[in-house]
């Protein structure tokens, strides 16, 4: 693997940012992938580094996305239809590609999805068991406690007395505001500036309508209040402060079992594709870069040579579709 995407790699890790490194385990040419090449997928989909052609490029990225959202890796097989009916595996994704160079690769992907980051705010009963639970289980946890000390909070990553978020955080980081009505406002407002997926805030219901209500006069839009989950935590009855750590690390839990704390950016809706009309493959609309128009109607297609070809003679390619 290149220097560059090993620095790459280390940099998101230090903020806590899911990658995914996809390396060609096995090529057989004609193919722009070789075996040994390799390359960096981040959350948003951006490609450093090289794995293949404009065929095969659009299917890692669709595979990436899954493996990173499920953190779990796979191998995928990408070759001609031919080569699918041969030498497809239960174990492996096979996945058919029609260029006409008619190589074939083995891509594996590797997902490196960071351990929970948490940013604990306050000093309280409610932080104490959260930091003590989440360091546990491994997560990096930051602690927000104005006046504290490391000695104060033994299980956490660093403690800061600003109330300034970290630079790291991220849409797969947690805020939890407990500060027991010292400062959850301001603390609130800033964890609202951050692109944070978790949220919390401990406090009675009637205490925080109170803290969103002082927000809302402030001029924080709707949308961004809808983002704080208060009280924090899931559901565990009539229970002590300390114990409320415990129903918002279980909630965590529950969040990350659902993809949904992963940093990730999740589809609501699978893509609209489109069926390039000259090698018969897939192709997502939305990111698609080869497009043309004929007789009132829009093509997609997979790359250049396959535009091309149809550009010279499109019935050539439309004559077996239906009427």
């Amino acid at each position: 693997m290149r220097a560059e995407l090993l620095e790459m790699a280390a940099d998101l890790s230090g903020r806590h940012q899911p990658f995914l490194i996809a390396t060609v385990v096995w090529a057989r040419g004609p193919s722009s992938g070789k075996s040994g090449s390799s390359a960096l997928i981040d959350s948003e989909g951006r490609v450093t580094g090289w794995i293949g052609g404009a065929c095969a490029e659009p299917v890692v990225l669709r595979e990436a996305r899954e493996a990173m959202a499920d953190g779990k890796p796979r191998l995928l097989f990408l070759g001609t239809p031919d080569d699918i009916r041969e030498l497809a595996r239960p174990d492996v994704i096979s996945v058919p590609i029609s260029c006409t160079s008619e190589g074939a690769l083995e891509v594996y992907l590797e997902p490196v999805i960071p351990q929970q980051h948490v940013v604990a705010v306050g000093r309280s009963p409610a932080v104490k068991t959260l930091t003590e639970l989440a360091s546990t289980l491994g997560w990096n946890v930051t602690v927000i406690d104005d006046g504290g000390s490391a000695a104060d909070h033994p299980g956490a990553a660093s403690v800061l007395s600003s109330l300034e978020m970290p630079e790291e955080v991220s849409p797969g980081s947690a805020i939890v505001v407990a500060t027991q009505g010292h400062y959850d406002e301001p603390a609130l407002e800033a964890a609202l500036r951050t692109d944070a997926g978790y949220i919390g805030l401990v406090a009675s219901e009637r205490r925080a309508e109170t803290v969103i209500g002082y927000l809302r006069d402030r001029g924080v839009a709707e949308e961004q209040l809808s983002r704080v989950r208060a009280p924090a935590g899931i559901d565990l009855g009539r229970i002590q402060h300390r114990e409320i750590g415990v129903a918002i690390v279980a909630e965590l839990v529950a969040m990350r079992a659902r993809g949904e704390m992963t940093g990730v950016a999740t589809r609501d809706e699978p893509p609209h594709t489109a069926i390039d009309p000259v090698c018969e493959m897939e192709v997502e609309v939305a990111t698609a870069r080869w497009i043309s128009e004929y007789e009132g109607e829009t093509y997609y297609f997979c790359a250049p040579g396959c535009k091309t070809a149809f550009d010279k003679e499109p019935s050539a390619f439309l004559a077996a579709e239906p009427l």
